[in-house]
């Protein structure tokens, strides 16, 4: 989970309603399926996605990758809590404790 800054809160979307075409062709190419950002008014930010294969192996290739190095670069400064990181340094796998279809 992340915090936008509430000053760019709305830019943010705005990004995100426009993702540079690279970089959307980036996460189709690393099999990424069902990712959603979800933001509550305070700004909190939850970002689920799900990678059918090895998520510890395809994220970390996507590092080596210099469309995302500059769209995390890009994000960083809009982020309140990462000290001006990349998003994907502080991710996490969460264990999925129950779930319905």
């Amino acid at each position: 989970m992340f915090k936008i800054k509430e000053e760019h809160k709305e830019e943010y979307k705005k990004h995100h309603q426009n993702v540079w075409p690279e970089m959307l062709d980036l996460i189709t190419k690393r099999g990424v399926k069902n990712y959603s950002i979800f933001m509550t008014p305070e700004g909190l930010l939850f970002g689920y996605y799900e990678i059918p294969d090895n998520f510890k192996k395809e994220s970390l290739s996507a590092k080596d990758e210099e469309i995302n190095t500059k769209w995390q670069n890009f994000m960083a400064p809009y982020f309140e809590n990462i000290g001006g990181k990349h998003s994907e340094k502080r991710s996490i796998i969460l264990e999925e404790v129950f779930h319905i279809d």
